[in-house]
């Protein structure tokens, strides 16, 4: 009588192996777009961090440039309403108001200038798939995207 034989093991890369079951990602967005792409376009100051906050609900890359577009956003309108009244308050001071009032033209304006490079700098490193914090608002949207993804 013959004994039995185990059957044949088909070999680790054959044809006879199924293959793995596809792992799902770890921050499958909920847009059909790529990370870096909607991250970018959430850089867009408050506007784009709202809408992208709202419909992304997975992908903590692209919240967080989301968060960190509504804050800075929201410090960019603030600083362009307090500059108007700065600028108001100046221009109603009768002899020395002039003077004041053409150096607060320039403070402002490269205040401006520095606003828009920071903006373009979170742009560019979104698109490049870099997580950059901006200063100071960077940490708060770390904070909130945190809080909001593990409640």
């Amino acid at each position: 009588m013959p004994d039995p034989v185990d059957p044949p093991q088909p070999a680790p890369g054959s044809a006879d192996v199924p293959p793995p079951p596809p792992q799902p990602e770890v921050n499958a967005s909920t847009l059909d777009l790529p990370s870096n792409i909607a991250a970018a376009l959430a850089c867009v100051p408050l506007i784009g961090g709202i809408i992208f906050y709202i419909m992304e609900k997975r992908d903590a890359f692209v919240r967080f440039y989301a968060m960190q577009s509504i804050i800075f956003g929201a410090a960019w309108l603030l600083f362009n309403i307090a500059s108007g009244v700065i600028s108001m308050v100046l221009h109603s001071i009768p002899v020395l108001g002039k003077a004041l009032e053409f150096f607060w033209s320039i403070a402002n304006a490269l205040i401006q200038i520095a606003f828009l490079v920071i903006w373009i700098v979170a742009t560019v490193k979104a698109f490049t798939g870099v997580r950059w914090e901006i200063p100071y608002i960077g940490a708060t949207a770390r904070k909130q995207t945190e809080s909001r993804t593990t409640v």
